[in-house]
């Protein structure tokens, strides 16, 4: 796990190695452990090291081939390099490490652009082929490593963190209001391929791009294949085939030179992991776990989290966010988060990263995707029913509503049908409705009305047939995970750890989503297929919890009452007053019923405060 960055010039003029030195320093505390560059004419690469696999000088980058014609920055893990090595030991490939990064430069030296298909891991890699002149830039499948780009006529500038892309003078720092709106209006984050900073564009998950003779082209390699998909299939058949492949997830995932722990929060994703983990490592070694708890029960689950730690016998963290503290290192969070976020749980898992890193582990385990892969929310059970619905599976859909019912409450089940006849109305005509009759007050009238009508999305035709598919698809791809492994690569390579996400192999997710909606939700349960593979791995009390919860934080508490001088404070300020998003009267207003109880619009308020507060550290 590295921080990138290069230079290539289309004006032939020669790499700045300052402004390179500079644009990896900037990205110093995703790799504390060595720096490396190269220029040759107009290319430049910069690296910066987190030494995982194989801790010697041999893995210094960037790195080279034999005759030094290629050389390539990376950032992140193969996975499958050992069997990648034999491999390509067979066709006659020499090594000089033991690292993963040599195994991608003879895989591209065999292979070509077709060897990102040979990969199964998290990455994002610059290959200059000095031979053909030709910068060869690529991310994993589901984008769990960071590639931002910026380009004009004159130069194409890349790294893993925006600051360092920035670093360079001359590209100067604007807002992007259409992202703004899409993001005060909507909550969308990452959801395309432009950032918060215009002119500062990121490498879409399972993208890459080639740049020959000035040229920049960029090409989608992979897919999820919608006709690997069964309409039947065994219950147990398909927990045995789901174990198989988990297991052979977490157990690559163990491969590492340095001290590793586990994401625990007490919920059935982080669970499976700790308990299957448990099982993989030796006798001798055990498992360090990281879990984020409050004193308050209703955002504790240490309950849960006890069943696991009495099963394993693993060696348990705690730490205990503060909404005092929040505000303390805000500016430090936004710094490395580089965009706004969508609430404060992610300062829950800032602090348990933190948690990890004085305890000296440097590579951390966690259970991100099953939510978006599994069903996991209960709101995924509104799409399920409008597919009961659209195909006249009244009986089946009226015995689903009565074990939801049952299993959780009626209140409950009326928010569900809700959800349900959004996707049952034609898009034609409630897309255009919500818009009319929700358009918020507190927003200004002449910026939704230049950009409430060029809503960016990259997903306009459907995929799937059934409608929890194409949300689930949706959700992985565009508007739910993208903006989630943001959190988590940021808030972990601010610490200088390797976070690692089990449940984002390729292999895994091919296969569930081929799966029937029967293996996600079915008698008003969640995630059915994972709560029948883990049946004796887990405790019973977590494989069978119905509730929800993952690294949560009082938020509502905090801005109504810890932090509500803070926020006064900003949503006072000159700076926000002349801020052109807003119309402040209806602003107060807003946030005025929000503090009284009479609306529970918390995540709308953490907006308004985390983009003034992301201006203030980026843009002003």
């Amino acid at each position: 796990m590295c921080g990138i960055a290069g230079i290539y010039n289309f004006n032939y003029k020669p790499a700045s190695l300052e402004l390179l030195e500079k644009m990896t320093e900037i990205q110093k505390h995703r790799g504390p452990d060595d720096e490396g560059h190269y220029t040759n004419d107009e290319i430049g690469l910069g690296h910066r090291r987190l030494s995982i696999i194989d801790l010697s000088f041999d893995g210094h980058q960037p790195m080279c081939n034999e005759d030094e014609t290629i050389w390539i920055v990376f950032n992140g893990e193969i996975y499958n390099y050992i069997d990648l090595t034999s491999d390509l030991k067979s066709k006659g490939h020499t090594f000089k490490s033991k690292t993963d990064t040599e195994v991608i430069i003879h895989a591209y030296e065999e292979y070509g652009i077709d060897c990102l298909h040979r990969f199964n891991g998290m990455f994002a890699f610059a290959i200059w082929d000095d031979r053909k002149k030709r910068l060869f830039c690529a991310r994993d499948r589901m984008g769990i490593k960071p590639f931002y780009y910026y380009s004009d006529d004159e130069k194409f500038h890349f790294a893993s963190e925006i600051k360092a892309i920035i670093a360079d003078e001359s590209i100067r720092r604007k807002p992007n209001d259409q992202i703004i709106y899409e993001y005060l209006r909507h909550g969308k984050l990452d959801h395309t391929e432009n950032t918060f900073f215009d002119g500062i564009k990121q490498l879409m998950p399972a993208h890459y791009i080639i740049i020959e003779n000035s040229n920049a082209k960029i090409h989608k390699y992979w897919d999820l294949d919608v006709s690997n998909f069964s309409k039947d299939a065994d219950d147990q058949e398909s927990a045995e085939q789901f174990l198989e492949l988990f297991k052979d997830s977490v157990k690559k995932r163990l491969r590492s030179d340095v001290p590793l722990g586990t994401c625990l929060s007490g919920g059935l994703d982080s669970s499976s992991i700790v308990c299957l983990l448990n099982d993989l490592l030796p006798d001798k070694l055990k498992q360090k776990t990281f879990s984020s708890c409050f004193e308050d029960e209703k955002y504790d689950e240490r309950r849960f989290i006890k069943y696991v730690l009495e099963k394993t016998d693993t060696e348990s963290n705690f730490v205990f966010p503060r909404g005092d503290d929040l505000f303390d290192e805000i500016l430090d969070l936004i710094w490395h988060q580089e965009e706004p976020f969508g609430g404060t749980s992610i300062y829950a898992q800032w602090n348990v990263m933190r948690l990890s890193k004085e305890h000296g582990v440097k590579v951390l385990l966690d259970g991100q995707g099953a939510d978006e892969l599994l069903a996991g929310y209960h709101f995924y059970f509104g799409s399920y029913y409008a597919d009961l619905l659209k195909n006249l599976q009244i009986l089946t859909l009226m015995g689903e509503m009565k074990y939801f019912a049952h299993l959780y409450s009626y209140s409950e089940l009326s928010k569900i049908i809700k959800i349900m006849m959004r996707f049952i109305i034609p898009g034609s005509i409630s897309t255009p409705l919500r818009s009319l009759l929700y358009t918020p007050k507190w927003l200004d009238r002449d910026f939704v009305k230049s950009h409430s009508k060029t809503i960016t999305h990259p997903h306009s035709k459907p995929m799937y047939k059934k409608q929890l598919d194409e949300e689930l698809y949706q959700r992985l791809t565009s508007t739910s995970l993208p903006a989630l492994l943001r959190y988590e690569d940021k808030n972990s390579m601010a610490f200088s750890i390797e976070s690692r996400v089990p449940f984002l192999d390729y292999r895994l997710i091919e296969f569930i989503s081929s799966l029937p909606s029967s293996q996600k939700i079915k008698n008003g349960v969640t995630k059915v297929v994972l709560r029948n593979a883990m049946k004796g791995v887990l405790p019973e009390e977590v494989r069978t919890r119905m509730d929800k919860m993952g690294f949560v934080t009082p938020e509502n508490i905090w801005l109504r009452t810890t932090l509500r001088d803070e926020i006064d404070g900003i949503l006072d300020s000159e700076s926000f007053k002349n801020r052109k998003y807003f119309n402040m009267g209806e602003l107060r207003r807003e946030y005025e019923a929000y503090c009284n109880g009479e609306k529970n619009t918390g995540s709308i308020v953490w907006r308004w405060v985390n983009l003034e507060l992301w201006f203030r550290v980026f843009i002003d």
